[in-house]
């Protein structure tokens, strides 16, 4: 049997729409983090542009009728919104507001690579034991039921948008329902950890007088439970590769044309630590970190910053794998704060901090869109048309990464001007001048060993100390709640239903996942355009 072709992302028609798609992504963006401090995820958006031109009655627009055509849009427009809104606005605003103008355009150039490579690594572990194609990637699951659904029609259909209809009225009612549905998706033992972080960090203080922010407990337990979960990688990495990603290797190989598209876990990672060793070398020698710092402590910069960037997107790829979360802003604040426990001068604060930031959102996002696409195409069931997709779908989201580049660029100093700065990279630069507090290094240092603790015991499956961390550094009872009853729920209906029941529950949960990012979109874009006004 052939071999179907799958659309190509750089050519004709579709070229056109993603390029446009690609600008509408980075708009978006760019305005709601400046305006209302957030990033929407246009993935459904992205989809549902291509299914209204798919349509429209023309011979031209009849190629959009194809999922795999609507799987390259979604994942042009949500590369676009988060490459442009957290990996390149919000790094040099950090520049900005700490008064050194100087330093935008090195933080610049450091960034723009920084999340290309970023976008990259992920489609190289995609699919391997660190992040499987068969995770949760809960917005990716979402967009992938939409886009069947509104191409299938009947019964999965009426169920996907039965979820919609309750994602948008509980949202509008003030129930996080992307929680609430992610909660049907992933491990059940890591979103308990995650909802049970969520509770701890909202309860603490009015129940029991705890700050557990003010005492570094979250950023502890993170640090230590990250450490652990590296550790973790490096194992899983010494194992062998898993038998579907090795059958994907060598339909690779075979393919006339295709290259070698799957590849190995240990290639990669040491790819990974050279090219973000050389982007911070070459953010050091840009800013002119040199005259500032002697060569040890320079030294010491390039080899942290290096690790820390690495780090901090294993992090997130994780937490957004098992819960569509990522806390991509506190562990970017944990990183600065070890930075300045090492002594680093506050030019090399500003430097490693938009460093750390910007890598983590490409990575993630570019997983939710990888998944979408691996649902899309039969969930690996022709490996040489799931890894030729899995190339196109990087296509897109490079090309959204380059025309997000020239926006944010020449488009920045209006922002600016105007004081509409991301709200974080003012938190960034008030803990940077505010220096490090006594003790602190003692509280990091003890909540580590719990964290750490956390995590072994979980093992790499279930995350549970990456997952606890996560809820605690973010601070959202209701999301907490939403976690914890829909587990609950998902139990009570597989006990009394049993596994057939489980399908129809997800696709359920799917509609609320997508219901929740349809009503916070365009709530955000009313939001943004009153406060305009």
């Amino acid at each position: 049997m052939q071999t179907p072709s799958h659309p190509r992302a750089l050519a004709g028609g579709t070229l056109v729409l993603l390029a446009l798609l690609s600008v509408l992504g980075a708009i978006i963006g760019i305005q709601l983090l400046t305006s209302l401090g957030v990033t929407p995820n246009t993935s459904i958006i992205g989809a549902l542009i291509a299914m209204l031109l798919a349509r429209v009655p023309l011979s031209a627009l009849n190629r959009f009728r194809s999922v795999h055509e609507q799987n390259l849009a979604q994942s042009a427009i949500s590369s676009a919104t988060f490459g442009a809104a957290n990996s390149l606005l919000l790094p040099i605003a950090i520049p900005f507001l700490f008064g050194r103008n100087d330093l935008i355009v090195p933080m610049f150039v450091g960034v723009s690579l920084a999340m290309l490579l970023d976008g990259y690594l992920l489609y190289r572990m995609f699919d391997t034991r660190i992040f499987p194609a068969s995770g949760a990637w809960p917005p990716g699951t979402a967009a992938a039921e939409a886009i069947k659904a509104g191409d299938t029609g009947g019964k999965q259909a009426a169920l996907l948008g039965l979820g919609i209809g309750a994602g948008v009225a509980g949202s509008w009612l003030g129930v996080p329902m992307s929680a609430f549905g992610t909660a049907f998706l992933g491990n059940i033992w890591a979103l308990s950890m995650f909802g049970i972080g969520l509770l701890a960090r909202a309860y603490a203080q009015p129940i029991a007088g705890v700050d557990i922010n003010a005492i570094y407990l979250p950023h502890g337990l993170m640090i230590g439970a990250g450490l652990v979960a590296l550790l973790q990688v490096i194992g899983q990495i010494r194992q062998r590769r898993a038998p579907e990603t090795a059958a994907m290797a060598t339909a690779a190989a075979s393919a006339p044309g295709s290259g070698q598209i799957a590849f190995e876990l240990t290639k990669t990672l040491r790819f990974g630590a050279i090219a973000y060793i050389v982007l911070a070398a070459l953010i050091a020698l840009g800013s002119g970190l040199y005259a500032e710092m002697s060569l040890p402590m320079l030294v010491l910069f390039i080899a942290y910053a290096a690790f820390a960037a690495f780090v901090h997107e294993m992090i997130v790829g994780i937490a957004a794998m098992h819960s569509g979360w990522f806390p991509a802003f506190a562990v970017a604040l944990i990183t600065l704060l070890i930075g300045m426990l090492l002594g680093f001068p506050p030019i090399a604060l500003v430097m490693l901090c938009g460093f750390s930031a910007a890598t983590g959102p490409a990575f993630a996002d570019m997983g939710y869109d990888l998944r979408a696409g691996y649902m899309l195409r039969g969930n690996g069931a022709d490996p040489r048309f799931e890894l030729e997709g899995r190339r196109q779908q990087l296509a897109a989201g490079m090309l959204a990464f380059v025309i997000a580049i020239p926006m944010v660029y020449f488009s920045f100093g209006a922002y600016f001007a105007q004081n509409l700065i991301p709200p974080v990279a003012k938190v960034y630069v008030a803990t940077i001048k505010a220096g490090i507090a006594p003790g602190v290094a003692g509280k990091l240092l003890m909540w580590a060993i719990p964290g750490a603790l956390i995590q072994l015991a979980g093992g790499p499956r279930r995350q549970l100390g990456v997952l606890l961390s996560t809820g605690l550094l973010i601070l959202n009872a209701s999301a907490g709640w939403a976690v914890l009853v829909g587990i609950l729920l998902r139990i009570l209906i597989q006990r009394r239903w049993g596994e057939s029941a489980r399908g129809k529950a997800e696709v359920f949960a799917a509609g609320c996942i997508a219901g929740d990012a349809l009503y916070n979109f365009f709530n955000s874009m009313a939001r943004a355009h009153l406060k305009s006004k």
